[in-house]
């Protein structure tokens, strides 16, 4: 299945992001219930009703494309796909939404052979929107200002982003080495790969699992703003992985850092096991 990943279709995940997030926005105010899924992580029908709108607004754009969800693939919904598919996290960060913090975000990217060529990431909360076609660009939208923005270089004054809930030894052994003494910011969701995508911090190391679909909206945005995120062994983190999952991964302003495999244990990279599907 072919599709051009072009500004029309970016536009389209941004409107779809929007109408997602609003209704997210909308069952807060109403009040909801936790459920459990069989993998003990928590769901809301918040994430249930925000993917069925992005999955009707992704069949009336590019019907016939495959879109590869987190709630349809926890009911065991999963389509068939070849190199060309969405991957879609409608509510990123579920654990903080839970806990009333805003840092929550929604997200769609689009796979082509491999890699993540377009995505949007929107954080309904406070109305913060940031999209990127690679090759063309990447943008902030903050109220109704659009702005496109860049990584920056490494410099003398360095900065990391990482995990609030998923921050370990290894994590720290890993900054450690390559950063030494550095700022540092603690954020959930998607948003650590925007705040890299801004230039407002440098690297961004995931020393434990991720699915799919929780990296590649953010993914695409950093390397269309001139990033790079690398797998184990230090070169591009690559889609189409078993059960849709990413053991770890370095994100980067878009210099070169050393590889995170030797810093993880057998245990914290998961191995190829479906954990977070």
């Amino acid at each position: 299945m072919s599709i051009v990943a072009d500004n029309s279709l970016l536009e389209t995940l941004v409107l779809a992001s929007r109408q997602a997030g609003a209704e997210i926005l909308r069952l807060v105010a109403a009040g909801f219930e936790i459920e459990t899924k069989d993998d003990a992580s928590p769901v809301t029908v918040c994430d249930r009703v925000a993917e069925v709108v992005i999955l009707a607004a992704l069949a009336k754009a590019a019907p016939g494309v495959p879109v590869i969800a987190e709630e349809e693939v926890a009911a065991g919904r999963i389509p068939a796909h070849g190199d060309t598919y969405f991957l879609v996290d409608p509510l990123d960060g579920t654990k903080e939404f839970i806990r009333g913090g805003d840092d929550y975000t929604v997200n769609i990217g689009l796979i082509v052979d491999g890699s993540p060529v377009l995505g949007v990431v929107y954080q309904p909360a406070v109305d913060r929107l940031w999209g990127g076609l690679v090759g063309q660009g990447a943008f902030v939208e903050d109220g109704s200002r659009r702005i496109a923005m860049s990584t920056r270089p490494l410099g003398q004054e360095r900065a990391a982003v990482a995990s609030k809930s998923h921050f370990n030894q290894a994590t720290a052994d890993y900054l450690a080495q390559v950063l030494g003494e550095c700022a540092y910011v603690s954020v959930g969701s998607s948003l650590k790969f925007c705040i890299v995508a801004e230039g407002r911090a440098d690297l961004y190391p995931r020393l434990s699992p991720t699915s799919e679909w929780d990296t590649a909206a953010g993914h695409a945005i950093l390397l269309a703003a001139g990033g790079r995120v690398d797998g184990l062994d230090g070169t591009p983190l690559r889609y189409g992985k078993m059960a849709f999952l990413n053991r770890g991964f370095c994100a980067t302003g878009g210099w070169e850092a050393p590889a995170i495999g030797p810093f993880m244990t057998e245990f914290g990279g998961g191995g190829d096991l479906p954990q977070g599907v």
